[in-house]
């Protein structure tokens, strides 16, 4: 893929899910929201039998830092961060920053991307 960057897991989804979430505190990240779309589509009476959690992950200096170049980079904040299952497999990735400053027009924001982008993969990596 890509557009984003993902690992297989060796361990159970909510192994993957917890030791993401400790990585991503352990390099100044915060996670501001998580959704788990299997509870919210159930929740709704629709069958979803896989766990698929959504993450939304953000580190205010660097945020700042990029807003105050060109506001409009909000509309790809928060950097999204999931673990989900597919078949009897566990995934972890990242949205790839990389890819979405690329559609702005903004040569001055792409190491900021490349790196939060090393930082999240970085996450991954350790969790799975």
């Amino acid at each position: 893929m890509n557009y984003a960057y993902e690992e297989k897991s060796s361990h159970t989804y909510q192994d993957t899910l917890d030791k993401l979430k400790q990585a991503i505190a352990d390099n100044s990240f915060g996670v501001l929201y998580e959704v788990n779309l299997k509870d919210k589509i159930e929740g709704k009476g629709f069958e979803f039998d896989k766990n698929f959690t959504v993450l939304d992950v953000c580190n205010p200096k660097l945020a700042k830092e990029v807003l105050d170049e060109q506001i409009e980079v909000g509309y790809f904040l928060p950097c999204k961060v999931v673990v989900y299952e597919k078949g009897e497999d566990v995934y972890a990735g990242v949205l790839k920053p990389t890819v979405l400053i690329d559609m702005v027009d903004n040569d001055s924001l792409h190491d900021a991307a490349v790196k939060v982008e090393d930082i999240l993969t970085k996450a991954v990596k350790a969790a799975v």
